[in-house]
């Protein structure tokens, strides 16, 4: 108990603090997470977590850091050596990006990932939640980190509300700034460590209350756990959408390791005729694909 002379912790800093102490004591091992991670490990963890779950994730980076450590190793690369090693991870474009990043980092920073948020700003396919993250986990620096994970956690421990809005409003990003520790390594463990506890216990349809470290001090756990049935479920169409269908194109051009003619494709058989030109046209004009010939329709990765 503090004494008349303390001062109270506010019921942010308190709840900030339990969630890092459960973290302390609960996180997962992720590789990118160790002490001896580059920032560039950072970065490429950043890039590759994005809508891809951490088990896909885990054997793509290992494989993506022993095969280009720095980001000079992949700037000598090809970009359809980048694209064929992304493996499976999904919307490959990502890959195209990292290569085009390290080609930048080379260029223009010596072949250093920069901890200014400017800088990192303007590097390719880096937004902000990237430059956010990168400044926290891979610098230590007071960045706001706002995915998915701790808007829901601060939607429902600080709001009482049972999910976050579909999209970030700007009261989420004041309320974050307000949140977040002053002391920069302070602020980096809460920007991490919310994130974990939503990902693993404050989850969004199925959370684990019991085990959640702020059981005791949620609004949504005090008003009763409202809403969270009538809230509308985010599920997205996959099958038979454009981005399967590009993704399908880009793996059969993958396995081929050379140029290939895409239509009449066995494994592509099921694509309506409009729909596969649509998605290779798109490929060609996002630079993942290259028409080596065009009267014979043969393409490769680019």
């Amino acid at each position: 108990m503090p004494t008349s002379s303390e001062p109270v912790p506010s019921l942010d800093a308190r709840r900030v603090g339990l969630v890092g102490d459960w973290f302390g004591t609960s996180a997962r091992d992720l590789p990118w997470r160790r002490p001896e991670c580059t920032s560039w490990g950072v970065l490429v963890s950043e890039v590759m977590l994005q809508q891809t779950p951490v088990a896909r994730v885990l054997p793509v980076w290992r494989a993506w850091m022993s095969r280009w450590p720095e980001p000079s190793d992949l700037a000598a690369a090809t970009q359809a050596d980048a694209v064929r090693a992304w493996e499976r991870l999904g919307y490959p474009r990502r890959a195209k990006r990292l290569w085009e990043c390290a080609r930048t980092l080379v260029e223009r920073h010596e072949g250093l990932v920069p901890a200014d948020a400017e800088a990192l700003l303007a590097l390719p396919g880096v937004g902000d939640y990237t430059a956010s993250a990168v400044r926290a986990f891979a610098f230590g620096q007071r960045a706001v980190v706002l995915d998915t994970n701790v808007r829901r956690v601060l939607a429902r421990a600080w709001q009482g509300e049972p999910l976050p809005p579909v999209s970030l409003k700007r009261a989420e990003r004041e309320l974050a700034e307000r949140v977040a520790p002053v002391a920069p390594q302070a602020a980096a463990v809460w920007a991490v460590a919310s994130m974990e506890l939503g990902a693993l216990v404050c989850t969004a349809r199925a959370p684990r209350c019991s085990e959640c470290p702020l059981e005791h001090a949620c609004e949504w756990v005090a008003g009763g756990r409202q809403g969270l049935d009538q809230a509308p479920r985010r599920t997205q169409a996959w099958h038979g959408t454009d981005r399967q269908v590009r993704g399908r194109i880009v793996a059969l051009l993958r396995e081929a390791q050379g140029p290939l003619v895409v239509e009449g494709r066995e494994a592509l058989a099921d694509v309506e005729p409009g729909q596969l030109d649509r998605c290779l046209e798109s490929l060609l004009v996002d630079g993942l694909v290259a028409l080596v010939d065009a009267d014979r329709g043969l393409c490769e990765l680019a």
